[in-house]
């Protein structure tokens, strides 16, 4: 497998060269070649591999560097709808699927978004294996993926299945609860009157159960106790590690830096979730998700340790903010649109105009036709941009999105006649007005 290892590692050279070139957009000639590149190092491999044994070796810890690049590749040139796009989404939700099932803290109405969207990632694989349009090793690949993640979401659905009709609404508030303390124990600054209100609930909830168990009607004991029991001793756990720190943010010194980077990438992924339409480019992501990877494999049997193997106060702090930034990343990547980002900046313009013809239809006139010219000539430059009733890439490529951003462009138009067209209705309403005012002052 060495020259395999030797021929991708090139290639994720070249991938990581394209993303950083920021003075250039990514031409889909490069990105192409690149993918033929690594389809061909991977049916080699997949002939020299036994189909029943699992590898995880360096040749395969590269590749997924490499598919997780082409994947940012392709979303960046807005063809979300291929099998390489998907790759990177089934990757992050496989990690936050993981982190849900390790730490207990879900509920019946979490887990079905991430069915749904399984599904829709499914049917954009399946149409391109009808249709031939990607190579058998990528469906496979692809195919193992989404295997992986269905095991963790039917382990989900049936951990929440067995909960009794009496014990889920206890579930729900306790899990929203602790999403609450550990929230709150990552916030900066002090947060004691929301921790007491939180405390006192819990107490509540605890003042239910009956010798350490909770009851139905007609003191039935429900099924699956062990799942409220287990989430309330961990929400006073929380709460109680809460108040035993001091104001050194609930994070032992020791943790301190990993902390502190946490911190740092969930401002930055939280800034881009607000501006991602203008800055993002979705290449972007790949090391946000590859120092998230980094930090995820210091802990040892899910906890952070310290240099002497001790397992400091603090854990839940970094584990909601590690799940906090997975999070974002697949919000992100599941926010992409199948537009290129040669398209981008055309798109923003457009939906920054039809968003002010909206507001002043909205609130009607009047206005004149002054008030209206700079959104005549915003539309006039965007017009003048196409040949041929296209928009045109460099090298006279035709960049994904054309659709979206025409059907942008025809809303604005006709957002525009409209005002017009009231525009004249006020002239003439005002000059019938003029007319009888003249017509009275002449019998008077």
């Amino acid at each position: 497998e060495l020259p395999i290892l030797e021929a991708v590692i090139n290639i994720r050279n070249r991938l990581t060269a394209l993303k950083r070139d920021r003075a250039e957009f990514i031409k889909p000639s490069d990105v192409n070649a690149l993918y033929q590149a690594v389809i061909k190092q991977v049916t080699k491999l997949n002939d020299v591999r036994d189909d029943n044994t699992t590898y995880n070796n360096r040749v395969d810890t590269t590749l997924a560097d490499v598919f997780s690049l082409l994947s940012l590749c392709y979303l960046t040139l807005g063809r979300t709808k291929e099998c390489p796009a998907v790759y990177s989404q089934l990757a992050s939700m496989r990690q936050i699927l993981s982190h849900m099932e390790e730490s207990g803290v879900y509920n019946e109405s979490d887990v079905p978004p991430f069915y749904r969207r399984l599904c829709e990632l499914r049917s954009i694989v399946q149409q391109d294996a009808q249709s031939s349009k990607h190579p058998e090793a990528m469906i496979k690949l692809l195919e193992r993926q989404f295997n992986e993640c269905d095991v963790i979401v039917r382990s989900l659905q049936d951990s929440v299945s067995v909960l009794s009709a009496e014990l889920v609404p206890i579930h729900e508030r306790l899990v929203t609860i602790r999403r609450q303390l550990v929230a709150l124990a990552a916030k900066e600054g002090s947060h004691k009157a929301e921790i007491k209100a939180l405390a006192e609930e819990l107490r509540k909830i605890d003042s239910k159960r009956v010798d350490g168990k909770f009851l139905g009607p007609g003191g039935i004991m429900p099924a699956s106790q062990a799942l409220c029991t287990s989430l309330l001793e961990e929400c006073f756990d929380i709460l109680q590690q809460i108040k035993a720190q001091d104001e050194s943010k609930n994070v032992a010194s020791s943790l301190k830096p990993i902390h502190d980077r946490l911190n740092e990438l969930r401002a930055e992924l939280e800034n881009l979730v607000l501006t991602h339409r203008w800055t993002l480019r979705e290449t972007d992501l790949y090391n946000y998700s590859m120092s998230l990877h980094e930090i995820d494999k210091m802990r040892i049997d899910g906890k952070f340790v310290d240099t002497e193997g001790n397992r400091p106060p603090g854990q839940y702090v970094l584990l909601y903010l590690l799940r906090r930034c997975y999070g974002l990343i697949y919000r992100l990547l599941s926010s992409s649109e199948p537009v290129s980002e040669e398209l981008i900046p055309i798109a923003n313009k457009l939906s920054t105009v039809k968003k002010c013809l909206n507001e002043v239809y909205k609130f009607g006139g009047p206005f004149t036709a002054g008030d209206l010219y700079p959104y005549q000539l915003a539309l006039h430059q965007i017009d003048s941009m196409r040949k041929d009733g296209r928009f045109v890439g460099v090298g006279g490529n035709i960049p994904e999105g054309q659709g979206i951003v025409m059907a942008h462009l025809n809303e604005c138009h006709e957002l525009l006649e409209m005002l017009k067209e009231s525009m004249d209705e006020n002239e003439d309403d005002q000059y019938d007005d003029d007319e009888d005012e003249s017509e009275t002052a002449v019998a008077d």
